[in-house]
């Protein structure tokens, strides 16, 4: 399948015309205007796989060197608004719809769909809904907007066949909801904590306030506790300053990152460390002022949006809304070791949520029938990707 980019920009010494993220009482990845901006960003370059099939396609080179990523196949299509991706033990996927509240198992290898449910107390609208999902300890864990809140329930799974999700239980409440910048991503840590990246709701004070849980990335033992060493006692915050974080995920050094949509300039790649001020409301992108910390990588909105990202051979990986793209990031501890590559650019619209599998493997999750897209048939699809 072949798509029409929505924008592509010139990268160098040019003069970008941006077109806008969102203002601050619009959607995250629904266009909207803003001046021409010089580009400041790293360069890109636009590598297309080739259309997924029954068979591997064959390998798509990465520009300017460095890492190749091929689409292996099509592992399933047909999914109505899927969001959050999990891997269970033995390599089958559960897939979250943000809409239709359900829970779906998907077959690792032949694609085969099981509805597993619907999740009580789901009440989908804008950016909310059935969102983020983990699996520990036969524990399905969801964040998901409910009547009054964003909230992180689990709830018990057996993962055989036949086995359905038991009832939710709450782990986190009164995360603060809004039509936009809901947030909903999480996972756990290398070290055992469960984290969840949130948004500021649209009221961007929230998210410089400590005591509130929007505009932050929270950390907290599997039953909803403050962790161990949080950077404020007695508090599941971990780092403040966000606007709307909807990717997290950890190097080889276990070392967390996040993705962030900015608003109308800068979408951001942060490296995040415990306590600090990631900056929003007071600075977008790249700003050098004391008190905040920079983003490792940051993009114009228009060529981002960014919604899920995974680390695998040696590079963060994320997923375009917007942007229609998988970028790739590479890293060398802390810092990037080289320009961020674009590859799959328009070819299978919208990208939500992107998934390590092992074995170079990437699962990849597209995102066209959520209202914002423009679905062909098969739409949404999770993409089988390997990275060499």
């Amino acid at each position: 399948m072949s798509r029409p980019v929505v924008l592509k920009a010139l990268w160098g010494a040019a003069v970008l015309a941006l077109v806008a993220g969102c203002s601050s009482g619009g959607g995250e990845d629904r266009p909207g205007t803003a001046p021409p901006t010089s580009a400041s960003a790293p360069a890109s370059t636009s590598a297309s796989a080739s259309a997924p099939g029954s068979a591997p396609t064959s390998g798509t080179a990465s520009p300017a060197g460095g890492g190749r990523v091929s689409v292996a196949g099509t592992l399933t299509e047909g999914l109505k608004s899927p969001w959050g991706l999990a891997e269970l033990p033995g390599g089958d996927l559960l897939v979250s719809s943000r809409d239709e509240r359900t829970i779906t198992r998907v077959d690792g290898r032949s694609g085969a769909k099981t509805l597993l449910g619907e999740v009580p107390g789901v009440v989908p609208g804008g950016e909310g809904g059935l969102m983020g999902l983990a699996v520990h300890d036969g524990w399905v864990y969801a964040y998901l907007t409910a009547a009054s809140d964003n909230r992180i329930v689990r709830m018990r799974y057996g993962g055989a066949a036949g086995d359905r999700l038991g009832a939710p239980e709450p782990v986190l409440t009164g995360i603060p909801k809004g039509v936009v910048h809901n947030g909903g991503r999480i996972a756990f840590g290398p070290d055992g904590m469960l984290y969840a990246g949130t948004g500021e709701t649209g009221r961007t004070g929230l998210a410089q306030d400590r005591a509130s849980l929007g505009g932050k990335i929270l950390r907290m033992t599997p039953e909803g506790r403050p962790a161990p060493g949080n950077p404020l006692a007695g508090s599941v915050v971990y780092s403040y300053g966000h606007r709307n974080v909807q990717g997290i995920a950890w190097d080889a050094d276990g070392r967390l990152w996040a993705a962030e949509f900015g608003q109308n300039t800068w979408d951001e790649l942060n490296l995040i460390e415990p306590g600090k001020n990631y900056g929003w409301p007071e600075a977008e992108g790249r700003t050098g002022r004391e008190g905040f910390v920079d983003p490792v990588a940051q993009w114009p909105t228009s060529e981002a949006s960014p919604s899920g990202i995974a680390y695998a051979r040696g590079a963060i990986w994320m997923a375009g809304l917007r942007g229609e793209r998988l970028w790739r990031v590479p890293l060398s501890g802390a810092e990037r070791s080289g320009e961020p590559e674009a590859f799959l650019s328009g070819e299978y619209g919208r990208l939500r949520t992107v998934l390590a599998g092992g074995d170079g493997r990437l699962w990849l999750v597209s995102s066209e029938t959520d209202t914002r897209g423009t679905p062909e048939p098969g739409d949404d699809r999770i993409l089988r990707l390997e990275v060499r």
